[in-house]
């Protein structure tokens, strides 16, 4: 351990949130047949948006605009708010990460539901928060066990992702605006929507963007298919939209990212045409799982969680067994979701490579 680091960064584990599948195939020795474990969009972005990094390129020797003035204006006009309600960075582990800086210190409570996305606990763990997780409902997050815990305790944060990663459910709107009704005074709701561009009619709440207790997480990775751009925004109220300038990276979302995302965000047929894409995949990943024994849930998402019907042990045994044989997926890993396995949408061929191989990993895990 070097003797630079401060005492509480020893304690903690030098671990991430997750295995990426690089480092899977140099485990393996070999590629992936196909990649449905990231939630990435197998359907790529929009050929405008590769056409306009294609031509910043001549460009990446100039440090992108710190400011991200166009893309900010144009994500103000796109939701109706003002550009001092938008922040930008990279991606919203990144986003999640500057707030967890903000607004915790050591000791600062948190409340989330236990086997929610792990990259918010990793943050909140990092600043010295403390986490309180209360169970899923079911397949759902629990928005009043989640404000009676924050109530309980008064935590600072109450972080709730909607629709849901991983299980791929969602709560319609009229829940979470009745939540925020209910929030206590002292807890600021983070609220992660990066599914929300995938969404049901009806899931979206409505919310003023100057609200002063909750700040709205979106991304460019999902719909938009720029996960390897990074590229998250959040919708917050002035005053904490501007404190993110306190600690931000001023120059750390690139500039070929930056017309990337402003270009795709212009192309909203793209953004339809990957909707009713995924449509397709999920009917088609819904009957290769029933066809095998297992059960599909409902999907909100670019992925299907699939319910294996045992344990976590049945579980992990499947997905060690299909990811041998080439194809790339995850699970939740807490129980009693580790009963699940979890895989991302994709193309045609992606899809026939899992049909191939899952009735084998099932076969091989007993």
């Amino acid at each position: 351990m070097s003797r630079f680091l401060t005492p509480f960064a020893t304690t903690l584990p030098s671990t991430v949130p997750f295995t990426g599948p690089e480092t899977l195939e140099r485990r393996q020795g070999q590629p992936f047949r196909a990649r449905l474990g990231a939630n990435e969009s197998l359907f790529g972005p929009s050929p405008k948006a590769l056409d306009a990094m294609r031509a910043a390129l001549a460009g990446v020797w100039m440090y992108a605009d710190p400011e991200s003035h166009d893309l900010k204006h144009a994500l103000a006009a796109h939701h109706g708010v003002r550009p001092e309600n938008i922040v930008l960075g990279g991606g919203i582990d990144g986003l999640l990460g500057l707030l967890c800086r903000l607004t915790l210190e050591s000791g600062t409570l948190v409340v989330t539901s236990l086997g929610a996305y792990p990259t918010f606990n990793f943050h909140v763990n990092g600043f010295g928060g403390d986490l309180i997780r209360v169970p899923y409902l079911g397949n759902h997050e629990d928005p009043q066990a989640l404000l009676d815990a924050a109530r309980t305790t008064r935590a600072r944060l109450i972080y709730l992702a909607n629709p849901d990663n991983p299980m791929g459910s969602h709560h319609p709107a009229r829940v979470i605006e009745d939540m925020l009704a209910n929030l206590p005074d002292h807890a600021l709701l983070v609220l992660d929507e990066a599914y929300a561009d995938l969404a049901p009619d009806g899931t979206i709440p409505t919310i003023l963007a100057d609200h002063p207790q909750v700040i709205r997480l979106r991304t460019f990775s999902k719909g938009y298919g720029m996960a390897g751009a990074r590229v998250g925004y959040a919708i917050a109220a002035p005053d904490l939209a501007q404190a993110f300038d306190k600690v931000r990276d001023h120059f750390g979302m690139g500039r070929v990212a930056q017309i990337g995302a402003l270009a795709a965000l212009k192309d909203q047929v793209w953004l339809e045409e990957v909707r009713t894409r995924i449509t397709h995949a999920r009917h088609r990943l819904a009957g290769i799982a029933s066809e095998n024994g297992l059960r599909p849930l409902p999907s909100a998402t670019n992925f299907v969680t699939v319910d294996c019907g045992r344990d976590g042990d049945y579980a992990r045994a499947i997905l060690s067994e299909v990811v041998a044989r080439g194809v790339f997926i995850r699970m939740p890993g807490v129980a009693p979701l580790d009963r699940c396995i979890r895989i991302s949408l994709g193309d045609d061929a992606a899809l026939d490579a899992l049909a191939e191989v899952l009735p084998q990993a099932i076969s091989a895990a007993g």
